[in-house]
């Protein structure tokens, strides 16, 4: 055999060897995992739905792993600082964020975020769903939607609403509310959950798209006027109330989703198996009963309908916000 022929055949079994040790070394990695703890990053403050349902998550996530599952808040720009912070990680399943609607509002709405949305960021599962409750002051005169909706189109540009941010999943629900029913009203953004609903039960706005959980004391408590739900039924937590969709908005529907990320690029085997861990998290008996009394659905998927449902909504989104004018501040 000829010396260069050897030569290049002993080269070429270096390399496969080499390719079998890397592949082996994967391999072990992957069902090592986990081998230290994992965090879950919030882009929102403590007491939101995205921290909510991480915190229930990352507690039984740490029990089944036999790792701690930590939660971490870092606020900032409509939750897109946290979101930068794991688009930046390794893609090893160690680092993982938790999203709400926001996170594709954020994607309409920012021009220059320091990530990709799809390509940079990959599901894991959606977690929870939850729903949008259109509420008023008992001081307004509005106590149905159709009322809602006459008195704005009587006054156009002097009937005002709340929201928990420009960019918010409550500003965008509004949004799309305001474009169905065809009404001129006027965007009054505020920091947060809290202080929308503060507004509102004050009467200084006329109405807000409030996350049930947030609303359904104050609603109960007469604090404020709910007027309809924005999903497809009733809600048990205030049957009373029909859909904004039966009451005179035709179509409206708007879900309130939350959901897991990682880095895109996460090794299938790791993926898979938080997907399932999740899952049967999420399957829980426990999960639900504990999430129920807040409006909180459980709603597992593969990471692929996740993929799919954020894109969705980006689409969504930014056909609203160019409609409406919206941008970051």
């Amino acid at each position: 055999m000829p010396a260069s022929t050897s030569r290049r055949k002993r080269a070429s079994q270096r390399v496969l060897v080499a390719t079998a040790l890397i592949l082996s070394s994967l391999a072990w990695a992957q069902d090592d995992y986990p081998n230290r703890p994992l965090r879950i990053l919030v882009g929102f403050t403590p007491g939101g739905g995205p921290d909510i349902t991480a915190r229930h998550i990352a507690q039984r996530l740490g029990e089944r792993l036999k790792q701690p599952v930590i939660v971490e808040n870092r606020p900032g720009a409509g939750g897109t600082v946290a979101a930068g912070m794991v688009a930046r990680s390794p893609a090893d399943g160690y680092t993982l964020l938790s999203v709400s609607s926001a996170h594709a509002a954020a994607a309409a709405i920012y021009p220059k975020l320091a990530y990709d949305t799809l390509k940079d960021l990959g599901g894991i599962t959606q977690t929870a769903a939850s729903k949008y409750v259109l509420v008023t002051a008992p001081s307004s005169g509005a106590r149905t939607v159709k009322d809602l909706v006459a008195e704005a189109k009587a006054r156009p540009g002097q009937i005002n609403f709340s929201s928990a941010g420009v960019g918010s999943g409550t500003h965008f629900a509004a949004e799309i509310l305001k474009s169905m029913a065809a009404i001129d009203v006027v965007h009054v953004p505020n920091k947060g959950i809290p202080e929308a609903l503060g507004e509102t039960v004050a009467g200084r706005v006329q109405f807000f798209m409030a996350p049930i959980a947030n609303a359904v004391s104050l609603v109960r408590d007469g604090r404020l006027v709910g007027l309809g739900v924005s999903s497809k039924s009733r809600d048990a937590l205030l049957p009373e109330l029909p859909t904004i969709d039966e009451a005179g908005v035709a179509g409206y529907e708007q879900e309130l989703w939350f959901g897991l990320l990682g880095p895109a690029g996460m090794p299938r085997a790791v993926l898979a198996r938080l997907n399932t861990e999740v899952g049967r998290i999420l399957g829980d008996a426990d999960t639900k009963a504990r999430w129920a009394p807040i409006g909180i659905e459980p709603r597992p998927t593969s990471p692929q309908e996740f993929d799919r449902l954020v894109a969705s909504e980006i689409a969504l989104y930014t056909r609203i916000a160019r409609a409406a004018n919206i941008t970051s501040e």
